[in-house]
């Protein structure tokens, strides 16, 4: 019998690995005929099937105001537990709005009760879970322990208690086998272990075989385009892309960086442009979406023309840059192996234990350039019957463990648990 399925997070929006997955989530559910309804401070999504709580945003100035006094210090005000207490109890207020206004079955919640971004909606969200026994799927992306910013902090007792809660009534879900280890030694709570995927049984087109993409950002068909499909956020490590063109000393080699600042100010993204300003490498930011991709810093609607698909700036890149410090699990990875791109990987502790183990073929370094690694580059980008081999291998495998198929079996179980019907 469908369901109706109601998504909870800070943000559905943009480019990042939360709100990519929710939508493919929210896919296979659709698939099998049940609705997803969506609850954010930020929002994308259809408004008919949504409602958008501003205060629930981690970028609200109220949240901004809480964050800044519990973390980084361990002497709580009294003022500010009074105003964690007041903005989680209006939330709560309005998470019982949505649920009551879509009929809610079950909810899922997306990185809000693990990554304490935004501590009153974690507090709300568990309070309601506590007070109504809501069936939730809480979909854990990132814990607060494997962050160094929230170590020291004076919300200890709200981190104990919301991040995440463990109830009979959640399904925890983990995104790699490290988390969840950790959310069992740490929380006592199980989890199932559910990757990011990508729908590999419809393998992309040329149909942007001809398009101007390269002429457009002022880039030739002679020069080789290294694509860093990722955030522009410090532990994305992009300062090593940087080094690598640097050091490869050959004009052609170009960097292209797909996806707009974070979530952590524009400190980093300056850095980076003076960094390639005194190396002499070529760096071009470029804002991809899903539909659409605009030069850095055009960000109103009509101001890009038509645009470009994110899967059109993949079709153009000759070589895609992965040096991240850490992942959760790594979606530009899949897109890499999606799009039959060959890719360097800094071997982050996931890709190590969960992704490399599998047989996926990558151009590695283990935190610095080295001679090997430019070596790689070069031989990968010279000889076509290797690349080929590589990418066609990494695309079957990818097929086979990181497919929306992979996604639709861990679904029909998590439904399953709670309506004791073979739902998907």
């Amino acid at each position: 019998m469908p369901k109706n399925i109601g998504f909870v997070s800070t943000r559905f929006a943009g480019m990042d690995g939360v709100s990519l997955e929710s939508a493919k989530w929210a896919q296979i559910l659709w698939d099998h005929e049940h609705v997803s309804y969506w609850y954010a401070g930020k929002l994308d999504r259809d408004p008919a099937v949504s409602m958008l709580v501003p205060e629930a945003y981690f970028g609200a100035n109220e949240n901004e105001w809480i964050n800044e006094r519990a973390f980084g210090t361990r002497m709580r005000t009294p003022e500010l537990t009074r105003r964690i207490n007041g903005l989680a109890d209006f939330l709560k207020g309005t998470i019982y709005d949505f649920v009551s206004d879509y009929s809610i079955d079950i909810l899922i919640i997306e990185n809000a009760l693990c990554l304490p971004m935004h501590i009153p909606l974690g507090v709300a969200l568990t309070n309601f879970i506590a007070e109504t026994e809501m069936p939730t799927i809480a979909h854990h992306h990132d814990f607060h322990w494997e962050r160094t910013r929230f170590l020291v902090n004076s919300v200890a007792d709200y981190l104990s208690m919301a991040f995440p809660p463990t109830m009979p009534f959640i399904q925890h879900v983990t995104i790699n086998s490290f988390a969840q280890n950790s959310l069992s030694w740490r929380r006592g709570a199980s989890s199932i272990l559910v990757p990011n995927v990508l729908n590999f049984e419809k393998p992309p087109t040329d149909e942007f075989a001809h398009s101007d993409f390269r002429q457009r950002i002022g880039i030739s068909d002679d020069d080789i385009m290294l694509l860093q499909p990722t955030r522009v956020v410090p532990r994305k490590g992009i300062e090593h892309s940087i080094s690598l063109i640097s050091q490869l000393k050959d004009p052609r080699y170009k960097l292209v960086v797909s996806h707009e600042s974070g979530d952590e100010g524009i400190e980093y993204h300056e850095t980076l442009i003076e960094m390639a300003e005194r190396s002499g490498v070529d760096l071009r930011f470029v804002h991809a979406h899903m539909d659409k991709a605009c030069p850095f810093g055009i960000d109103e609607p009509g101001e890009c023309g038509e645009g470009t698909s994110l899967a059109e700036v993949y079709y153009h890149a000759d070589l895609v840059t992965y040096p991240s410090l850490y992942e959760g699990f790594g979606n530009a990875l899949l897109e890499a192996f999606y799009y039959r791109k060959p890719i360097l990987v800094n071997r982050y502790s996931i890709f190590i234990s969960d992704i490399e183990p599998k047989g996926f073929k990558a151009i590695t370094m283990d935190g610095f350039i080295t001679r090997n690694v430019l070596d790689h580059v070069r031989k990968v980008i010279d000889d076509e019957k290797y690349r080929r081999e590589m990418v066609d291998q990494n695309f079957e495998l990818g097929k086979a463990f990181f497919s929306y198929s992979v996604l639709r079996r861990k679904l029909r179980s998590l439904i399953t648990n709670f309506t004791g019907l073979d739902d998907l």
